[in-house]
């Protein structure tokens, strides 16, 4: 067991002290910002659990918060909007390469093979496997590499899948580009996809269940 130098972590308190230690650190860092002062964190636990005076008042602290969450929403602005930039930018380059077709939404999809089954519907259950990127090749999610297809609803993805598996043919096997618009927009989803981002899948319409 590794721990600072000088920290005793013997006793079953000490250890269950340490924990606590290790689960405020986790949510610290999952809530941390540019400039956060670990000095200035443990002065206010200290104060706090000692029931002393707080060198800062509430109306100053939620100042400093208002202040801090202003520049995160304008660096997160910035980021998207670069986001963006960088999507068009592979967009119409895809757009351009053989073989490519660009539809009225702005789908872009290659056919890699093709099969010759049935089309699904909007209401109809598909099984793929798929393998997703984000446009500089970092891989967010695929079933390929879970070795197991996956199972949905037509409608229960996002819309560029959605349109996508119904101009597909089963035994077909597309390269699909997804504007932001028809993948996650301005929200993103979760740490993986963030807000704004291009995206694209290796879709192979396996089987359609009506």
């Amino acid at each position: 067991m590794s721990s600072k130098p000088g920290v005793d972590l013997t006793t079953d308190e000490q250890r269950a002290s340490y924990g606590f230690g290790l689960q405020f650190g986790d949510q610290l860092r999952r809530n941390s910002f540019d400039g956060l002062d670990l000095d200035a964190v443990l002065a206010g636990i200290q104060d706090w659990y000692h029931g002393r005076e707080a060198a800062l008042n509430d109306e100053q602290i939620n100042a400093s918060y208002r202040i801090i969450q202003d520049r995160r929403k304008a660096q997160e602005a910035e980021q998207a909007g670069k986001r963006r930039e960088l999507a068009d930018i592979f967009l119409e380059a895809n757009a351009a390469r053989e073989g490519v077709t660009t539809t009225a939404s702005g789908l872009q999809y290659e056919v890699l093979e093709s099969g010759s089954g049935a089309s699904p519907g909007p209401q109809s259950t598909v099984v793929t496997h798929y393998h997703g990127t984000l446009v500089d090749g970092t891989v967010f999610d695929s079933s390929v590499d879970r070795g197991e297809p996956a199972e949905f609803g037509v409608h229960q993805v996002i819309p560029a899948w959605t349109e996508a598996l119904q101009l597909m043919s089963t035994g077909d096997k597309w390269r699909i580009a997804c504007p932001p618009e028809l993948a996650y927009g301005e929200q993103g989803a979760g740490g993986a996809i963030a807000p704004n981002s291009a995206l694209v899948f290796e879709i192979h319409l396996i089987a359609v269940k009506d």
